[in-house]
């Protein structure tokens, strides 16, 4: 009998899951607990939190499968509409939806005989009933569950988080405070100057808002000809400045808070528009909050704004709620698994999707769970190729920045440096005929 494999989210990281065990031979469930996949980029369902003119942020090669290109005809920074229509391609082509269960939430996952080498997993579903399995891949997705910041004081106005923003039509005629200076943040702060009476953005540090395009060509396909040339990071940094001075400007005559960091120390944050509406006025970057009393915000230079309406675009925790943390070797806030994928005991539980790249995201899932695959086939024939992966895993982490020292910050406790992480993953696969 074939071993049988749960997974977990029919988001593209579980679809990416599905498509490589099935073709080592799995038994293959997937389940969902929407109607649909998808996942985040499923607009209007309740798990997906993009906005109605969301676009990627990772241009066509760098955010598709290798295995399945996007079509010709998509632009360089495509739509949620076409990226769900690709997840739904990439599915029809590698014949997953007959193998994914919808409308099927998960409520708790457990250990079977937890001890043995072999060990199984029992999903208990949110309709009462449970099923074991061979092996169990989380695919539930890192950016969902939304992170609130504390400050002192009560604000009287209202406040909502990024999760819950679609449209701008909310803001109009209104005085909006945006909090978080990530993609989202100024994506929907360039949103809401085009109908709020006023907006303020509000973050704790300065960072590079970088256009989308650089000499003509998409900002990800520049950088990654710089790392193709193999130029140091030192190389590649004093280029991004030069470009970053002549297409953006310095802070200082930009009116942005001057960055605390060196470039690629920080999450990317692609936005060729957000500097324009500064300049222009219809933005005014303010720094992190102080306080809140009534309508009135006060930040820590002591200077303050009265409000009518705040969104917390800070992003999101790592939650998986239905498995106990002890089970995914939970450390310092995050699991901590071998190249974000592999637990350091468990040879049949992987994690799908669990990075934050500097790049598209797609891409890297596929080789994750090309290595995944082939490790659990390896395991299930009781070949050696298995041995020296189950005593790496074991026995350390490794650098997955490519030499760059990230802010220590919980926005980036997943961050890769994509050429590299790809570089490792792809080191890996090789090891297994």
């Amino acid at each position: 009998m074939k071993q049988t494999v749960a997974v977990i989210g029919a988001g593209s990281s579980g679809l990416a899951a599905a498509r490589h065990f099935l073709a080592h031979g799995f038994e293959v469930h997937v389940f969902e607990r929407e109607d649909d996949l998808g996942g985040n980029w499923n607009y209007g369902k309740p798990c997906a939190r993009i906005y109605r003119t969301t676009h990627t942020i990772s241009s066509k090669p760098g955010t598709e499968f290798p295995d399945f290109p996007m079509p010709q005809e998509f632009p360089d920074y495509p739509h949620h509409t076409l990226v769900l229509a690709y997840l739904r391609g990439y599915a029809e082509h590698f014949g997953l939806i007959e193998h994914i269960h919808f409308s099927t939430g998960v409520r708790k996952v457990a250990p079977v005989n937890e001890n043995d080498e072999r060990t199984r997993w029992l999903l208990t579903f949110e309709r009462g009933h449970s099923r074991r399995f061979d092996i169990l891949v989380i695919a539930n997705g890192h950016n969902w569950y939304p992170k609130w910041p504390e400050y002192p004081g009560v604000f009287s106005g209202r406040k909502l988080h990024s999760a819950e923003y679609r449209t701008p039509d909310i803001f109009s005629g209104r005085r909006v405070l945006v909090v978080g200076g990530g993609n989202s943040g100024c994506d929907i702060a360039v949103e809401a100057s085009l109908v709020a009476e006023h907006v303020w953005h509000s973050t704790r540090r300065g960072y590079w808002y970088m256009p989308k395009y650089l000499l003509g060509h998409p900002a990800d396909q520049v950088g990654d000809l710089m790392l193709t040339l193999r130029l140091p990071l030192w190389l590649r940094r004093l280029a991004a400045s030069i470009m970053y001075r002549l297409l953006v400007g310095t802070p200082e005559k930009t009116g942005l808070p001057r960055p605390d960091h060196r470039f690629f120390e920080t999450h990317p944050v692609i936005n060729s528009l957000l500097p324009y509406y500064v300049v222009q006025g219809d933005i005014t970057p303010r720094p992190d909050i102080a306080r809140f009393d009534g309508n009135t915000v006060y930040f820590v230079n002591t200077s303050s704004v009265e409000v009518d309406l705040i969104v917390f675009a800070t992003g999101y925790l790592i939650h998986i709620p239905f498995i106990d943390e002890r089970h995914l070797n939970w450390q310092s806030g995050r699991p901590r698994l071998f190249l974000n994928i592999f637990h350091p005991a468990y040879d049949s539980l992987f994690v799908s999707g669990l990075i934050q790249p500097d790049s598209g995201q797609f891409g890297l899932v596929h080789w994750q769970m090309l290595l995944a695959a082939q490790f659990a086939a390896a395991v299930r024939d009781g070949r050696q190729a298995a041995d020296l992966l189950r005593r790496q895993k074991a026995e350390s982490q490794l650098d997955l920045g490519g030499g760059i020292c990230y802010k220590d910050t919980s926005r980036h406790y997943l961050e890769v440096e994509h050429w590299r992480y790809r570089q490792l993953l792809q080191k890996w696969i090789k090891r297994f005929p």
